[in-house]
């Protein structure tokens, strides 16, 4: 279906990857993997022919049709959502429009006739007339409601155009589908419904994410970028993770051996190379060392930070008290009559298709907004620690490095201690004279993620933490919140930490919350008995 062919890509000195030689084939789902800066992007850009490679090949088979997620949402703005979509088919749109504008011509002639004819046979064939009825459903299933199909897309929210995006790339069964980030800014429905789509998806699928949940789903293979290579192994990300974690050890334990039999010749030798009746062993042994190689462990573009949160002061039995909050915003009613009370055990995972509702739920906890009406009371030994979803502000205006940055919430001023916890989460070295407003929004993540290790604080509060961190990072943080012994609440898309994290789920809804004490996996199995319900009803 789609072939590889000794492939290379260099940007001046740098090389991302040599000599690949890949093959995807029909009936496969394979998942890019790969450390921020790999390449998989790159790879991605390559496949679709928006990028040339430094050498190598890339050759789709003939007269297959491939699909590639756009990530430009304004390129679209003149054009209805519906249109939108079937322009994922490009040839079924050419075709549709080219067929519309004769049959509007005042002078029709026969040669008009044969080509609307013609148009009219291709149209059919390419499911021309079942096209809006099939790019409606696509739509509905990503949660575009029915009503904004007719709309144009730069009259829809930024929220919506992603999930149109998304929606022109899976239009018309293309052969092969190349998907970058494509659960990015999805609601938990859309990312199942889109689960489901692809695994019964019968063509090729190449899709870069960090989302772990969804690459076990739908992954029948893996696609590692690392090491300057690109490897492909069968399975999906978690049997590639103990895989290759395995094979790892098995190195270092062969190399450990090695290094010992080297060790021991070695000795052997300057002790009895001068002895004449040793001679001639210590001379064999000499051979036999020459032979020993220690093979050594290929460096990797990979890095493993760690987090760890520790509280300075144990909570005392009051911890957090929500009454009657409501808050309405220019006209709209985003949170209505929320209460709840925060337990000494909970680990609360916030939920809700208005994330803009979610995100002001935090900032009227933190104190940042007031509510219009409704109480906030925190337990009074209570510290809490908060990582905003946009966390921009805390960057952009300040002009010193990141010791200094880090310096402003701490009370020891050492670099030394500012150090330690920057080094956790990959600082090191010159890193840490790095101006804090020119990181990228991974290495934000990660300062605020050090900022919060550093706080000492007993409640935790995260909305959207995982956006822009790679999937070792995300991997950290869900050992880091699985950790800690008090509350936290928080918010992401990626689903294996939220079913790892949290042991009770509130879904903010129009009509105030819906509170489960339960496990993500167990809160959608009854989520999605009670929309069986009212379906049937």
């Amino acid at each position: 279906m789609l072939t590889v062919n000794d492939l290379s890509m260099q940007f001046g000195s740098s090389v991302l990857f040599s000599k690949v030689d890949l093959q995807f084939v029909a009936g496969n789902c394979y998942g890019i993997i790969g450390a921020n800066g790999a390449g998989k992007s790159t790879f991605i850009k390559i496949l679709s022919g928006e990028l040339e490679p430094t050498s190598g090949s890339v050759v789709l088979e003939a007269k297959r049709r491939m699909s590639v997620l756009k990530q430009n949402q304004s390129i679209y703005d003149d054009c209805r959502v519906l249109d939108t979509v079937i322009m994922g088919h490009q040839r079924l749109y050419d075709c549709g429009r080219e067929k519309d504008a004769i049959y509007e011509k005042e002078d029709f002639s026969d040669e008009d006739g044969i080509r609307a004819a013609e148009l009219e046979e291709e149209f059919s064939e390419l499911g021309g007339y079942e096209a809006e009825s099939d790019a409606g459903r696509i739509l509905q299933g990503l949660g575009v409601p029915v009503e904004l199909h007719e709309s144009l897309m730069g009259d829809i929210d930024p929220r919506l155009k992603v999930k149109v995006l998304l929606a022109q790339a899976l239009f018309g069964k293309p052969d092969v589908l190349l998907l970058d980030e494509p659960t990015n800014n999805l609601d938990l429905a859309s990312v199942v419904w889109l689960e489901d789509f692809l695994m019964d998806y019968e063509g090729t699928v190449l899709v870069v994410s960090h989302d772990r949940y969804f690459l076990n789903n739908v992954c029948t293979h893996i696609v590692d970028i690392d090491y300057g290579k690109i490897k492909m192994y069968v399975g999906n990300y978690d049997f590639w993770y103990e895989s290759s974690q395995l094979i790892q050890k098995l190195i270092r334990d062969q190399n450990k051996k090695a290094e010992q039999k080297i060790q021991e010749l070695q000795t052997f030798i300057a002790r009895f190379s001068a002895n004449k009746s040793k001679s001639r062993q210590a001379t064999s042994r000499r051979k036999l060392l020459d032979k020993i190689t220690v093979e050594e462990l290929p460096a990797s573009g990979r890095r493993y930070p760690w987090v760890g949160f520790k509280a300075e002061r144990e909570p005392g039995k009051d911890r957090l008290f929500v009454t009657d909050i409501s808050k309405t915003v220019d006209g709209v009613k985003l949170l209505n009559n929320i209460s709840f009370i925060v337990g000494k055990e909970d680990k609360i995972a916030l939920v809700g298709k208005n994330e803009l509702a979610v995100t002001m739920l935090y900032k009227i906890l933190m104190g940042e907004e007031e509510p219009d009406e409704g109480t906030v009371k925190w337990g009074a030994s209570i510290q809490p620690s908060y990582f905003p979803k946009d966390h921009n502000s805390y960057f952009d205006a300040f002009d010193a490095d990141l010791i200094e940055w880090m310096r402003q919430f701490s009370t020891d001023k050492r670099e030394s201690y500012l150090r330690t916890f920057l080094g956790r989460m990959l600082f090191s070295g010159d890193d840490v004279y790095k101006p804090a407003k020119v990181l990228s929004g991974g290495e934000k993540v990660r300062c605020m993620l050090s900022r919060m290790m550093l706080s000492g604080a007993n409640f935790l509060l995260l909305d959207q933490p995982t956006n822009h961190l790679d999937l070792e990072s995300i991997a950290a943080l869900n050992n880091g919140l699985e950790a800690f012994k008090y509350n936290i609440i928080f918010s992401c898309h990626d689903h294996q930490l939220t079913q790892t994290v949290a042991n009770r789920i509130i879904e903010i809804t129009e009509d105030g919350i819906i509170d489960r004490r339960c496990s993500y996996d167990e809160y959608m199995h009854i989520a999605e008995l009670e929309q069986g319900d009212t379906q049937r009803n």
